[in-house]
């Protein structure tokens, strides 16, 4: 059994300081899902008017006491911004991977905290101020294609998952929450910490403190170089355009071929067809459609768009010829 941990109210105050950029949250289920198994999060009502909760401290203690398991997420829609970044790795070489990204975190002069999880690791990096979730993602997704660490999402289905996972979001858009740092994870009801600090939450959360947070200033600079490099690397790389004549075949639409089940939010949710051809996705939810955009749509499981079109029978076709308008 785990072991269980008081929390006093400096510690919920250090980590409400850390990790809460809005009030919305979910709740992992203390029950797995009867057919996947799976401990699904949930975004928790009020019993009296069915009306979503926003977070309190009083939710905070129980999660560090281990009583609930929280999720946070990352943007808060009303400024575009997050507090960290959360770097989530689940596959077989990804605390490798992790420990490379941290390394050369620490060369551009942006410490990091790896916190041990179920099956990889989970690396954070705070702001000193809420940073701009688009600059945020410029820099990680530029540090992994440097190091050949391979993103979640961006054309393979393993890979290093970047939270925040959007540029921007609409408001009364949530995005994607990741599981709250020492809390209890209710699959195996264990409590993963942080490497660098004794396992209690005053040493940990002391830790973490006294991490050193990234300024705006440091962050622009580093996606700026990033970006002249990867311009860089496109002259040195791009082959040559090919004259071809423009098509006019309509454009694909991914609701011209699959039956979408329920909607929820602002997105249509079904099953993904290549987690269907592999054999997964009993539940049917996996894929999410953008209501208002159809053509954004995303695979909760980490399938790419390659991927689901291919299951479709309508691959992506090649981009490596330049089209020009005929006059």
């Amino acid at each position: 059994m785990t072991k269980r941990h008081q929390a006093t109210s400096a510690n919920v105050e250090d980590y409400w300081q850390l990790f809460v950029n809005r009030r919305a949250y979910v709740l992992q289920s203390k029950r797995p899902h009867p057919d996947s198994g799976r401990y699904y999060y949930f975004r928790p009502k009020s019993a009296r008017n069915g009306e979503q909760l926003s977070l309190a401290p009083a939710t905070i203690r129980r999660h560090l006491e281990g009583d609930v398991t929280l999720g946070v997420y990352a943007m808060n829609p009303a400024t575009q911004r997050c507090k960290w970044i959360a770097l989530d790795g689940d596959y077989k070489e990804s605390l490798k991977h992790l420990c490379e990204l941290q390394w050369e975190l620490q060369q551009q002069g942006v410490e990091a905290a790896l916190e041990q999880s179920r099956r990889g690791a989970h690396l954070w990096i705070f702001g000193e101020q809420p940073l701009l979730a688009r600059q945020c993602r410029l820099l990680i997704s530029g540090l992994a294609e440097k190091l050949g660490i391979p993103v979640k999402g961006a054309g393979t289905a393993e890979g290093i998952e970047i939270f925040p996972k959007h540029d921007e979001l609409k408001d009364g858009d949530f995005g994607n929450a990741i599981r709250g740092p020492l809390g209890i994870h209710r699959a195996i009801s264990a409590r993963f910490w942080f490497y660098g600090a004794d396992y209690n939450l005053d040493n940990q959360l002391a830790f973490l403190k006294r991490v050193t947070k990234l300024s705006e200033e440091h962050l622009s600079a580093l996606v700026q170089k990033l970006g002249q490099r990867s311009e860089q690397v496109k002259k040195e790389f791009a082959p040559a355009p090919q004259w071809r004549y423009p098509t006019t075949q309509r454009q694909f639409s991914i609701l011209d071929h699959i039956e979408v089940r329920r909607k929820a939010g602002r997105n249509w949710v079904t099953r993904c067809p290549s987690c269907a051809a592999s054999g997964r996705d009993r539940s049917g939810d996996n894929l999410a459609i953008s209501v208002d955009e159809p053509q954004k749509y995303i695979c909760w499981a980490g399938c790419s768009k390659e991927m689901i079109r291919a299951a479709l029978g309508c691959p992506i076709p090649e981009r490596r010829e330049a089209v020009y308008a005929i006059g």
